[in-house]
């Protein structure tokens, strides 16, 4: 990766806001197999993305849901602790848990 091209990266890293998948494309005109390398980077772990008709997941490798998003804007975060255990959950309703 050229060093332009990561600075562009880690702009966008810092940058990008919820809902993400949106704001990825729209704003910042990336393609979606840049998606999961910005969002690795946002959740400071590898991901991955499952794609459905109208969502997109992103788990972590533990198989926890980190972060879900639809077409039509609901999305929800999820934070886990280091045994798997949902320590906060937010979503785009404004609810927000937090088992801390």
């Amino acid at each position: 990766m050229n060093r332009k091209y990561e600075r562009y990266i880690d702009f966008i890293v810092n940058d990008l806001e919820i809902p993400y998948f949106k704001n990825m494309k729209d704003n910042y005109g990336l393609r979606p197999d840049e998606y999961e390398m910005v969002l690795s980077k946002i959740f400071n772990q590898p991901v991955t993305i499952t794609e459905l008709r109208v969502e997109k997941i992103v788990h972590n490798n533990r198989g926890n849901k980190l972060y879900y998003e639809t077409s039509w804007g609901y999305w929800y975060k999820s934070e886990y602790d280091k045994q798997g255990n949902l320590m906060i959950y937010k979503d785009s309703d404004g609810r927000i848990v937090d088992n801390r």
